[in-house]
């Protein structure tokens, strides 16, 4: 499980990759969690029947009619990237490395100072239903729609069979169930939220598994801290000792045994190749900034204001609770690596991403235990709701009512089409996580980052930012860009040689977007460059109204008009 946990470091920024738990020990049923996961699902079922009675118009199922305050919408944000996953993995990467953990409690933070500063006022005044709407404001609307939607499909798609394959495999640890039963019940309720309540209620489930994971999360950290009179300085003297007597218990004279200890208050355990860092540090950054479900929030708000609020408490609310996975993870080494009944053969008793469930029945017994079971549950739920709404939305919206139906589909029959989407997805992401069940999808997870990053976010920013940029660089460079981080992943180490078998990868590094995102930018500008083309000439003369509308919003959606 470790050599797992660290592959899965390796490759993927943390919030999306530690989505990806591999395989996991079955565990006794847990029904506590059970128990409470159903409650938290009869609150969501009953949020998403109210949101349904509201859901009536496409704006209503795409974006909640624009009605969502930038309070709220923040803590969706947040609850879209801390996921259950990213709570017991970076615990976990902290129990095993220290120190180097913080590289994922801290470093995914960059990209929202670039999603606030860059593109939250930007993307709300510009776009209505999905990122599509800005990156093609000025252009011609096939070629870049088509990019759009082909690229939030497949970064969705990787995503949501990763998703899937986690759900599996923490029930699987967490509840006791068989694998099959939870892809289908997660399959189910997330065509429920989505079919019935849309964006509203994909919401509202956000915030109240945020609200839940940060209240967990708060209760755990203060419970360690207050064993070690609040003191960080003795609860990481305690680990250091801890460390060090384990080494000496596996044979380490005291000279290695102290090392190895004092090595995870420093960095160097987890990643030691500056190289791959940089790479690693791109694709945690940009990646966050080009996700699809990820943007499309900017356009649940009423205007640009309530946007950057939404940044400002998404960034707050994560940073929190990044901080508190720091404690947990060093409180997991005093607490949980010191008591026999966690441990199994040395090992942490059902895998290493245990190691804050178990931290949880340290502190707070069985109950505590299923509260943080079900909420690790929920949090995967509410993930995939939100994947499968963004998807809905690019077919619906981008391919149908905008390239099949040129505009002329009216608000019902795009809803119906999203919601036959849905379905379709709903019972693809079943099938496929059932069929991937033995897979690592570790690459899935790194290839969707990976992707959003090398195409997404240079269209974007050039789109945004640039008046030289044409319909044909945008979309013909952010194909490129795409298809430079899908091959490079394929040739990495994590794919070339671990799945394939091969002696060495062609790719070195094991992220591709220190490649991939420099050739998605080179491409759109090298393009646009040499585009001598009639529609070069309309892209570049319509950049200074869109530059008025981006930075002042006269001319924007307004929140009756979603």
């Amino acid at each position: 499980m470790r050599r797992l946990v660290v592959a899965l470091a390796l490759i993927a920024p943390v919030p999306l990759l530690a989505h990806a738990i591999g395989p996991a020990t079955r565990q006794p049923v847990n029904w506590t969690a059970i128990g409470l996961f159903a409650l938290f699902v009869a609150l969501t079922l009953w949020i998403t029947k109210v949101a349904a009675s509201r859901t009536r118009t496409a704006a209503d199922f795409y974006t909640a009619g624009g009605g969502i305050t930038g309070f709220q919408n923040g803590l969706a944000m947040a609850g879209d990237y801390m996921s259950a996953a990213s709570f017991l993995g970076i615990s976990a990467q902290i129990f095993s490395d220290g120190y180097d953990g913080l590289i994922y409690s801290t470093g995914f933070l960059v990209g929202w100072p670039l999603m606030l500063f860059l593109m939250a006022e930007r993307l709300r005044n510009l776009g209505r239903f999905t990122f599509a709407d800005v990156a093609s404001y000025r252009f011609a609307q096939p070629p870049v729609r088509s990019f759009a939607a082909v690229s939030t499909l497949l970064v969705v798609s990787f995503y949501l069979i990763a998703q899937m394959v986690g759900a599996g495999q923490l029930i699987k640890l967490l509840f006791g169930l068989p694998y099959a039963y939870a892809v289908v019940i997660v399959g189910a309720l997330m065509m429920l939220y989505v079919l019935f309540g849309g964006m509203r209620a994909t919401t509202w489930v956000q915030i109240i598994k945020a609200v839940m994971l940060l209240a967990g999360a708060t209760f755990m950290a203060v419970m360690v801290l207050a064993k070690f009179g609040f003191s960080l300085e003795a609860l990481f003297a305690r680990a250091v000792a801890v460390k060090t007597d384990l080494a000496l218990a596996t044979g380490s004279t005291p000279g290695e045994a102290a090392t190895k200890g004092r090595s995870i208050m420093g960095p160097g355990n987890f990643i030691k190749d500056p190289v791959s860092a940089i790479s690693f540090g791109l694709a945690l950054m940009l990646g966050t900034a080009g996700l699809p479900h990820i943007l499309m929030r900017f356009f649940t708000v009423p205007d640009a204001r309530q946007a950057r609020k939404s940044v400002l408490w998404a960034t707050t609310w994560i940073g929190y609770f990044y901080v508190l996975t720091f404690v947990i993870g060093f409180g997991a080494i005093v607490l949980v690596a010191t008591d026999p009944s966690y441990l199994e053969d040395g090992a942490l008793r059902g895998g290493g991403n245990m190691a804050a469930i178990h931290l949880a029945h340290a502190i707070g017994g069985n109950a505590f235990l299923g509260f943080i079971s079900a909420v690790a549950f929920a949090t995967i739920l509410a993930v995939v709701a939100g994947l499968t709404l963004s998807a809905a939305s690019a077919v619906s919206h981008d391919l149908y009512a905008t390239l099949i139906r040129k505009g002329q589909a009216t608000s019902a029959e795009e809803l119906r089409v999203s919601r036959l989407t849905t379905l379709a997805l709903g019972a693809l992401a079943v099938l496929l996580g059932i069929l991937f069940e033995t897979q690592n999808v570790a690459f899935m997870v790194s290839l969707a980052f990976a992707l959003a990053a090398s195409g997404n976010f240079p269209v974007l920013v050039l789109s945004l930012l640039w008046g030289g940029c044409t319909t044909r660089g945008a979309a013909w460079g952010g194909s490129i860009g795409l298809l430079t981080a899908f091959g490079l992943t394929i040739l990495s180490p994590a794919i070339w040689v671990t799945i394939l078998g091969h002696a060495a990868a062609p790719f070195p590094y094991t992220s591709p977007a220190i490649v991939s995102v420099p050739a998605g930018f080179l491409a759109i500008w090298l393009i646009s460059l040499l585009d001598t083309s009639p529609r070069a000439a309309i892209d570049k003369a319509g950049y200074p109204d869109q530059r008025v509308r981006s930075e002042t919003g006269i001319g924007a959606f307004s929140a009756s008009d979603h």
